[in-house]
């Protein structure tokens, strides 16, 4: 199925309602409350090691994302893909948002947070179970699902063990490049090169 700009702002204009609103407010809210606490990761952290993170990452997330995504369509024989560079373009908008607030999220608050209550293997564990039972939510697949924990256990190892404080600089920007080549731009791309 080809999408347009309306077809792909008819799901995100819900997304940001649904999800995004609340997820920012939960952060925001935690934030003020701990006193802007460093576990909660809006920080740069090691600013080296999050660039160097990010500049392996980024390219590696998009080229699996796009892989995971081509083998999974064509198991189910079907996938929304952008019509033209401008939705692809759109949609990117929309995860360069998207990825950091739910960054934020399960790995600054709910992991950061489990792992000052609980410990940071906890944190890990919980968070990035949550990241990943959350896109069932969506109505994804099951298979979809799981594929989300190719990018929810390497970002939460990330957050928990890169040295530095804890920073979503590296992961925030690995995730965009994730969804990315799930979603939207990877698609198109594959499309584009005669691969769907």
């Amino acid at each position: 199925m080809l999408t347009r700009i309306p077809d792909s702002w008819a799901w995100v204009r819900t997304d940001v309602v649904i999800r995004l609103i609340p997820f920012t407010a939960a952060y925001a809210l935690a934030y003020g409350v701990s006193g802007r606490a460093g576990w909660l990761g809006l920080q740069l952290g090691d600013l080296r090691v999050q660039l160097v993170f990010a500049l392996a990452g980024v390219p590696l997330m998009f080229v699996a994302a796009t892989a995971v995504q081509l083998w999974l369509t064509r198991r189910r024989g079907a996938l929304a893909v952008p019509a033209d560079i401008s939705d692809a373009a759109f949609q990117a908008g929309f995860y360069m948002v998207n990825g950091p607030v739910e960054e934020a999220f399960f790995r600054g608050l709910v992991q950061g947070g489990l792992g000052v209550i609980w410990s940071a293997p906890a944190g890990f564990v919980v968070g990035t179970a949550a990241y990943v039972l959350y896109h069932r939510l969506g109505r994804w697949s099951w298979e979809e699902t799981f594929a989300t924990a190719l990018v929810g256990v390497p970002l939460g190892l990330a957050f928990w063990l890169l040295p530095g404080p804890p920073s979503l600089l590296g992961v925030s920007l690995a995730h965009i490049a994730a969804t990315c080549g799930f979603l939207g731009p990877g698609p198109f791309l594959l499309r584009r090169l005669g691969l769907l």
